[in-house]
């Protein structure tokens, strides 16, 4: 998993990629040149239990990056879990599982087909990415903690870190990389984004003036703080290393029973937020992560053997333009100027005497606040209509469904078959809508991301290794069909929530 990957960053970087990484893959292995997303909003938390579920938001249960209960008001973070313990360090960074998933994931399966003899291991700088892809019954899952620049985990999975971790961690990794500052790899004046270098709508890392090289990560941490790590390649450098180390130390590969290792790297996500699409700093960070797959390609190629590993690379969601850079172009762009949760409450209030019914219109959902919907004996449905008429005279959104009417919501079919598929009765909003593609602010920096279009729903899904067939094709595919085509090639159940297809056209049929 590639966090924050466009597809069109294939593409539009190819020239400058070596023979080794990116182009390995599309020349010996199989790309699906045309797959999206089948939910929203596309989000981390949402993309990586996708991935590996084969399922989406409305069975996973995974709406979001945190989650809200309805019936109690209650938010956690997706991975939040209060009933397990740190390990690796004091911290809460620990108090993390996969609690909140509803459904198995693809290692789940691969346990229960080999009687729990697979190895299955999920790592990330994130620790959503590495536990959601890891599944309930994996081996272990471990992240980065910020604070002490160690991998740490929780009592979910262990009681007390293995010893080569503790060995890893003792190298201290994220000093010894941040020491060596972020310059471009190649001259500046060569890079296609360069134009765009230093631009207002480029945000800076923490003690940075200005965004340009080179970027003097040496004085941006102290022995308490690695967090800038996440904001520079450094980050998919250390996190690779830790796949090797894990490979190695792990004996991942070299027994009877096929074993998985999730690997989702983080900091070309925090990279984007930052400085945006159309910057120096992601297109340096795609060149140099090109180099550094192409070497882990070759590690594997060693360590496991060729032909005898499968890989596949995808992203859980992609990114939009910034809309100032939009606008200097002279794209449309509109300025969100609704404070919608504010004007519905001031609506719900005329009508009801209570203040403060709606609680969120986050992930673009209109949430209601139950218990006061309980202690004042409300009409919901009223209040839903009162909603939908003022949504769907709002210039600025696009299409509005109230769910508990969604059939009859006159919305294109696609678009409709994402809400539907997003929508979690206990764990989002009743009424979710869509803002007009243009419809942005113009006072953010660098690039986000979250919504149907293209620029964030369309990613890539690459192959390769055994199994699978060298070519392209053109045919819409989906992020939930990545698990079930998995489960074919392995010849073990889908799982148990997969409403995914298989992919057919890219695997050797024996």
């Amino acid at each position: 998993m590639i966090d924050q990957m466009r597809w069109d960053y294939l593409y539009l970087f190819h020239e400058r990629y070596g023979s080794d990484g990116f182009k390995r893959i599309l020349k010996e292995g199989f790309s699906n040149e045309n797959t999206y997303i089948d939910y929203i909003p596309t989000v981390t938390g949402i993309g990586h239990s996708t991935v590996y579920t084969g399922s989406v938001p409305a069975i996973h249960g995974i709406t979001g990056n945190s989650i809200t209960f309805n019936t109690t008001g209650e938010t956690v973070n997706c991975v939040g879990d209060a009933s397990v313990e740190s390990v690796g360090t004091t911290s809460d960074h620990g108090k993390r599982s996969p609690v909140n998933m509803l459904s198995n994931t693809i290692g789940d399966e691969l346990k229960l087909a080999t009687n729990f003899r697979s190895k299955v291991i999920g790592i990330s700088l994130k620790d959503r990415g590495a536990i959601l892809p890891a599944g309930h019954a994996a081996d272990a899952a471990y992240w980065f903690e910020a604070k002490t620049g160690k991998w740490v985990s929780s009592t979910y999975y262990m009681e007390e870190l293995p010893k080569w971790v503790d060995n890893f961690n003792g190298r201290n990794y994220a000093s010894k990389y941040l020491k060596k500052d972020w310059n471009t790899l190649y001259d500046i004046k060569t890079y296609t984004q360069s134009t765009a270098d230093n631009k207002p709508y480029e945000g800076t890392l923490k003690g940075q003036d200005e965004a340009v090289f080179p970027v003097k990560t040496s004085k941006l941490f102290t022995k308490d703080d690695y967090s800038v790590i996440y904001t520079t390649p450094h980050g998919n450098s250390i996190l690779l290393d830790f796949a090797k180390e894990t490979i190695d130390k792990e004996n991942l590969g070299k027994g009877e029973d096929t074993d998985l290792l999730a690997i989702s790297l983080s900091s070309t996500d925090a990279i984007g937020h930052t400085f945006g699409v159309n910057s120096v700093e992601v297109e340096d960070t795609y060149l140099r992560l090109d180099k550094e797959l192409g070497a882990f390609f070759k590690y594997l190629d060693q360590k496991i053997g060729k032909g005898k590993y499968t890989i596949f690379l995808t992203a859980d969601h992609g990114a939009n333009h910034n809309p100032q850079f939009l606008h200097e172009n002279k794209l449309p762009v509109h300025t969100v100027k609704s404070n919608l949760k504010e004007d519905l409450n001031e609506l719900l209030k005329k009508r009801f005497q209570v203040d403060g019914l709606v609680n969120s219109t986050g992930y673009n959902q209109v949430r209601f606040d139950y218990k006061l919907i309980n202690e004042h004996q409300l009409d919901e449905q009223e209040m839903r209509d009162i909603c939908m008429r003022y949504l769907r005279r709002n210039p600025e959104i696009l299409f509005v469904a109230d769910f508990n009417k969604i059939g009859d919501a006159a919305i294109p079919e696609q678009i409709k078959q994402r809400m539907i598929n997003s929508h979690h009765p206990e764990r989002t909003g009743g009424i979710h809508f869509v803002f007009n593609a243009d419809a942005k602010s113009l006072t953010t920096k660098g690039s986000g991301h979250s919504v149907w279009n293209p620029d964030d729903a369309r990613i890539p899904m690459l192959w390769m290794g055994w199994g699978i067939k060298n070519g392209r094709s053109s045919q819409q595919a989906h992020m939930s069909d990545i698990a079930p085509t998995l489960a074919y090639l392995l010849k073990i159940q889908v799982p148990n929530g997969s409403i995914g297809k298989v992919l057919n056209e890219i695997l050797i049929e024996e």
